[in-house]
């Protein structure tokens, strides 16, 4: 599909009809782009039923499957906002998202009603149903035809809740004909990593969350089959390349961890020929990490930095990355500007907050407080991560504002201290915080996840990180735990920790 803006009345060409779509893995359910195209139409006709005119939105929670796609597709044809609910939310989480976005109906599952709870809007689930709350959808029901009103909508994306409630992140919508959405990850697909049709995209991470969808939509706009993966599993995501012959990934640092943490047989039993660019964002990669990936599968890896609120965004390839190791790259959306506390420009290597101008405007759902605060006087705006430039441009990240540890009037950024734990072999995963402390003001503890089977110790964690951390940053106390509060695609919940 081209991704000019002129006005179409279809999503794909006709000439895909017959092609495969979409695969959920492990349980093989397919449909076709001629499939695709008739179901989102009949989504669309559902939502306009419904009363759903252009700019409304639709709540939608469920699982990794087929009819996630077809809705999104179909709101979006349909010029509604659509928010994707983390299906790992209580009820009452849900019913904040829900509220909060003004959604008009909630569209759920059998393995996801549960989350929701009892909405107090419309509820629809896509599987039989016995319950007086929801209302059984189906919809063959409805016309296969394009509605007379198509226009483009947009997704409503809630924050990973990272640093408390989450956020609802909203982009105004253009206004324009069906065909005039402007796709950025179905552009940089296409653009920047060779992207076409009979090309395969593996989707490993929930679709619920920013880059899953959007690239995954992206894909599809441009005539690629997308693989979804139900949940990440490491072994399954390498068998899933070669049954596939997967071109296209994406994925974060922590699938890469669990995979390298495979057993070598294991590792080396896929033919991987097939994958050519493996993309890579949503949290920070441990630079020892990233080598790692790359001795592995090759210099097919494409780090992409941005937000969900589209502030801006930079990238960097594999070439680049290991002159630059560690950086993030150089921009492809706005420009980076470093600034002090007192919104002053910060030169080479100095860090500050990162802001960015030129970048895609936002506002936070029904808070112009917070959106006010993302802005600043000149026009650039931040989601509040810290970092620096280099004397060449290449922009580096820190940390967040809010995860930073003062100790004795010293900055302290624990993903530095969390990168050198995360490669002791007995360890499955870390996060570091700062803990009250009557002499430093905060001192440095390590919260670990053990390796199924081991037991590390504060001694021998203490030592291995000596070995590249310099003395002040050692953490003063361990706390081990069976597993640590991230997001699923692997973004701490810090504010859990305690």
């Amino acid at each position: 599909m081209s991704t000019d803006t002129v006005p179409r009345t279809t999503v794909f060409e006709p000439d895909w009809a017959g092609r495969t779509a979409i695969i959920i893995e492990p349980s093989g359910d397919s449909i076709t782009f001629g499939e695709l195209e008739a179901r989102s139409n009949r989504a669309a006709q559902f939502f306009r039923s419904a009363g759903l005119a252009t700019g409304r939105t639709v709540a939608i929670a469920m699982e990794n499957r087929i009819d996630l796609l077809v809705l999104a597709f179909g709101a979006q044809r349909a010029g509604l906002y659509y928010v994707v609910v983390n299906t790992h939310l209580t009820p009452a989480e849900a019913g904040y998202i829900i509220a909060d976005s003004g959604a008009a109906l909630v569209v759920s599952s059998a393995q996801c009603r549960s989350a929701v709870g009892e909405p107090a809007v419309p509820a629809y689930s896509v599987d039989p149903i016995d319950d007086p709350l929801w209302r059984a959808l189906d919809l063959a029901d409805y016309p296969a035809e394009p509605i007379a009103d198509q226009a483009e909508g947009d997704f409503l994306l809630y924050s990973s809740g990272t640093t408390g409630r989450p956020k609802g992140i909203e982009r105004a919508l253009g206004g324009g004909a069906f065909g005039t959405y402007p796709d950025i990850p179905g552009k940089w697909l296409a653009g920047l990593l060779g992207f076409g049709v009979g090309d395969v995209y593996l989707c490993p991470a929930p679709l619920y969350h920013a880059a899953p969808l959007g690239w995954s939509m992206g894909a599809l706009r441009h005539g690629g089959t997308v693989v979804v993966m139900e949940h990440f599993d490491a072994a399954a995501a390498l068998e899933l390349i070669e049954r596939h012959r997967v071109t296209h990934s994406q994925w974060v640092p922590t699938m890469f961890v669990r995979m390298l943490k495979l057993d070598a047989a294991v590792r080396d039993r896929h033919d991987l020929r097939s994958h050519r660019v493996a993309v890579h964002a949503a949290a920070p990669c441990p630079v020892a990490v990233k080598h790692a990936m790359i001795d592995w599968w090759g210099p097919i890896l494409f780090e992409f930095y941005s937000a969900t609120e589209g502030v801006g965004a930079t990238s960097i390839f594999s070439a680049d990355w290991l002159t630059k190791p560690g950086s993030v790259g150089k921009p492809i959306m706005g420009t980076p500007h470093i600034l002090d506390d007192d919104h002053q420009p910060l030169g080479p290597g100095e860090v500050g907050t990162v802001w960015f101008s030129g970048g895609s405007p936002f506002t936070y759902h029904g808070n112009p407080e917070k959106t006010a605060q993302a802005y600043d006087d000149a026009g650039r705006s931040t989601v509040g991560d810290m970092g620096w430039l280099d004397e060449d441009g290449y922009l580096f990240l820190a940390d967040r504002r809010t995860n930073l540890i003062i100790s004795g009037g010293v900055n302290i950024y624990p993903r530095e201290i969390e990168d050198a734990l995360i490669l002791h072999p007995d360890v499955d995963d870390v996060a570091v915080v700062g803990a009250p402390d009557e002499e430093m003001g905060q001192r440095v503890v390590a919260h670990v996840a053990p390796r199924p089977g081991a037991s590390p110790s504060a001694e021998s964690l203490t030592e291995f990180a000596r070995k590249t951390l310099a003395g002040f940053k050692i953490p003063r106390d361990y706390r081990f735990v069976d597993t640590l509060p991230r997001t699923p695609t692997g973004k701490l919940r810090k504010h859990l920790l305690v």
